[in-house]
């Protein structure tokens, strides 16, 4: 078994996710815990109503929703009454036995599986705490019913990419495999509520990672003009292909309203974020790589993804990362001046071949080339006593010149 945890931003998405399923007929709500009727006299308002007069009880509460998914092999046969017996068994364990929670069997996959919706806001206005209990309190719960229901045991890597509160392993879209639609809300279910981004450049840079764009259309186009939004899916050159979906038309409306509201939100917790990016990148420099790809290898294997940004003639001019550690996105220069594609592109060993003018941004834009230096492929050690001075003063500048040595002497006037 398989238990994936997310939080919603609203009992009301998490439930009308459920109900739209219901009315396509691919799930079925087959049972309501500590509810007033059995679930299938239940309609969406009494459903609705019942968890929102808990919320209302801790109105400072950021988080008031959750919502699971218990995954099973695609083998197992289970029966819908075993199926509430796991579903009252794992939120019992997890703490959510006293909770109203309501569970769905959904239909649209190849495995069998169930959804859990429920909040954590209890009678007393408390809130139950949600921190870690992906990894503490489901990851025992699971192993314990595995064995209690003799249901297939997943293995070491499966529990610890699914467990996790907020999924970030979201499955590439690959066009004309898949439902699009199903495809693109699995992403954004994935992204939106995880990662900090504060722009929709931000936000783009890691929808691309699983070949997915927001798209505002051209700026003299009526989309753009009346602030829409369409989710496009692009292939593997990152082109856009295939049908738009409307923001609007998604269940949890992840309109540009709505992405205005989260990049507000997270620009205020961005700033502390930057610590633990600035200690990776400055060890993976201290150790010279090679090229802007070797760099961005090493920052792979740290769980960051650098996002190089290049004009039509492959000039980059600029660099974005994705710490997938602290699910912030940030752009170089806005870490630090140290950090920008100027400065990192000539720690990496490459001299400035072309540049143009940003006519917004007033930058340097530098073209990849490798310096002609015989002593760049070997290795280098610093002393790791004095790795601070290493990192942000470089002692071996490449084809440094100091401006005193560039300056013209002034010829001394004659007396006449």
């Amino acid at each position: 078994m398989v238990a994936k945890i997310t939080v919603p931003n609203s009992i009301r998405r998490a439930l009308n996710y459920n109900e739209q399923k219901m009315k396509a007929g691919k799930a079925e709500c087959i049972y309501a815990h500590q509810f007033l009727m059995e679930a299938s006299a239940l309609n969406f308002h009494q459903k609705l109503e019942r968890f929102e007069s808990l919320i209302g009880l801790n109105k400072r509460a950021s988080t008031n929703s959750i919502h699971i998914s218990l995954n099973f092999g695609p083998e197992e046969k289970i029966g819908r009454e075993k199926m509430v017996e796991i579903a009252e068994s794992y939120m019992e364990k997890i703490g959510f036995g006293n909770q109203p929670y309501l569970v769905y069997q959904h239909q649209d996959a190849g495995h069998p599986h169930i959804h859990i919706v429920s909040t954590n806001i209890q009678e007393d206005g408390k809130r139950i705490s949600l921190h870690n209990i992906g990894r503490n309190q489901s990851t025992t719960a699971r192993r314990e019913i595995e064995i209690a229901f003799g249901l297939k045991k997943t293995g070491n890597r499966e529990k610890s990419e699914s467990e996790e509160i907020t999924p970030v392993n979201a499955q590439k879209l690959a066009y004309g495999r898949s439902e699009v639609k199903r495809g693109i809300i699995n992403v954004l279910d994935a992204v939106l509520p995880c990662y900090k981004y504060a722009s929709l450049p931000e936000l783009n840079a890691i929808l691309k990672l699983y070949n997915l764009v927001a798209d505002r259309g051209r700026e003299d186009g009526i989309i753009f003009r009346k602030r829409g939004l369409l989710y496009r899916v692009l292939d593997s050159t990152g082109n856009k292909i295939g049908v738009s979906i409307k923001a609007s038309s998604i269940y949890n409306k992840p309109t540009l309203e709505f992405l205005e509201k989260k990049f507000r939100e997270n620009e205020a917790q961005k700033p502390g974020l930057k610590r633990s990016l600035k200690t990776s990148i400055d060890w993976i420099i201290v150790k010279r790589p090679k090229s802007l790809e070797a760099f961005k290898l090493d920052l792979e294997k740290e769980k960051i993804s650098l996002v190089i940004r290049q004009n039509e003639a492959g000039i980059v001019y600029g660099l974005t990362y994705i710490d997938h550690n602290t699910k912030a996105v940030f752009n170089g220069s806005d870490i630090g001046k140290e950090y920008s594609a100027k400065v990192i592109l000539e720690k990496c060993g490459f001299r400035q071949i072309n540049s143009v003018q940003d006519e917004s941004k007033q930058s340097e834009i530098l073209q990849l080339s490798p310096q002609s230096n015989p002593d760049f492929d070997k290795p280098q050690y610093p002393d790791l006593s004095k790795i601070t001075d290493v990192i942000i003063n470089p002692s071996d500048e490449i084809h440094y010149l100091p401006y005193e040595l560039k300056k013209r002497k002034r010829k001394r006037r004659k007396n006449n």
